[in-house]
């Protein structure tokens, strides 16, 4: 893939992230366990930690997909998915907490893509739906991103006809339609065959430079180091350790950050 600089997008405000005393759990099973996070504007936040420690879910209570039962989330200072009313936080509309989806970009691990629609019309779909822009300019908008992460002779493809890592890229173009503040990356790369791992990501990387804020679950340690500004690692629903790659990958305080690196690296 030839390297395509990502310019950062207009009319883009990186969006700082709160998330305050989050607890969520499934029947007895507790997956977050009193999760506290700022991401600053424009930072790479990268997290790490094993299977099951809650990292996926994290991401899912930032943009709302999933409730936590204890705590909450702000972007930029908006609450997301609740309001306060009367001291207490009650659950938005679904009307509502879409609307606030939608300036989140969400990359998915299985590209999450239609498969009934070109990629160009995968990337136009939401500015379309939500109302952000007219088909004419959603198309031309599609046009550029594709360009931009290396796929402008793929726009009248179907995803079936692509390669998992072209997928991906695809997956991202279609975040950055809707001029995301923040952009929540699930293991992006973890359903790719490993020579197509690098195509991918080597469009954060750019994202990573463009100002745009990303918070990303990864298990590629290598890439961590080189593009996050911040490690967080979490185990057991419970953020273990963070700071700057270099402390936290080649100097570990806690005993279990050690031991999972030990593993991995």
């Amino acid at each position: 893939m030839s390297t395509h600089t990502i310019e950062p997008l207009a009319e883009i405000t990186p969006a700082a992230v709160e998330v305050h005393d989050v607890h969520k759990w499934y029947g007895a099973h507790r997956v977050l366990d009193g999760v506290d996070l700022t991401v600053r504007p424009g930072e790479v936040t990268v997290i790490l930690g094993p299977s099951g420690s809650g990292k996926s879910t994290l991401l899912r209570v930032i943009n709302h997909l999933e409730k936590p039962e204890i705590g909450y989330v702000s972007v930029n200072g908006e609450l997301i998915g609740v309001k306060q009313q009367g001291g207490r936080l009650k659950e938005l509309s679904e009307r509502a907490i879409l609307a606030q989806r939608s300036r989140i970009g969400f990359v998915f691990q299985n590209f999450n893509l239609f498969p009934h629609l070109t990629v160009l019309d995968n990337v136009a779909a939401a500015p379309v739906a939500t109302g952000r822009l007219g088909k004419p300019e959603a198309l031309e908008l599609a046009r550029e991103l594709l360009g931009r992460v290396g796929l402008a002779e793929k726009t009248g493809a179907y995803p079936r006809q692509l390669s998992g890592g072209q997928q991906q890229r695809v997956a991202i173009a279609r975040a950055l339609a809707l001029r995301p503040g923040v952009i929540l990356f699930d293991e992006p790369t973890s359903a790719l065959d490993p020579e197509l791992v690098g195509e991918v990501l080597a469009v954060i990387k750019d994202l990573a430079t463009s100002g745009t804020t990303l918070v990303i679950v990864t298990h590629e340690i290598g890439f961590a180091r080189e593009v996050a500004d911040r490690v967080v690692f979490i185990d057991g629903g419970k953020i273990v350790e963070q700071g700057p790659p270099h402390e936290v990958l080649d100097k570990p305080q806690h005993e279990r950050t050690r031991d999972f690196l030990s593993k991995v690296l």
